[in-house]
């Protein structure tokens, strides 16, 4: 009787630990995951970001990304791609640019 208890403790806590780790893991999953701007916060991004490029296609947005509140990411008419950072209010915090195989470029506001 006393090693069928040990028995399901042990199974009890293997079961916790690994439901444990099953939820680490799918919390950083989802904290990695990139949110895409929505309703009219996307106007007023996508207006911020081509205004700052000159032009180009939005292809890609984040909403809250690690380095600021909003990435915007314009493709412009030669294959480049601008990656613009911008605050909670839309204002430019920076951009980087990176051409088809080469490394980005940092750019100031």
């Amino acid at each position: 009787m006393i090693r069928w208890k040990k028995a399901a403790i042990a199974l009890a806590v293997a079961a916790m630990v690994g439901g444990g780790a099953a939820a680490a893991a799918n919390a950083s999953s989802t904290a990695e995951r990139e949110v895409p701007i929505t309703g009219p916060a996307l106007a007023k991004a996508s207006a911020a970001a081509l205004a700052h490029t000159g032009g180009g296609r939005v292809t890609q947005t984040e909403d809250g990304d690690k380095d600021s509140r909003y990435e915007v990411e314009v493709t412009l008419d030669d294959g480049t791609e601008v990656d613009v950072q911008l605050n909670a209010d839309f204002g430019v915090l920076g951009s980087k640019a990176e051409a088809a195989g080469t490394e980005g470029t940092d750019e100031g506001a």
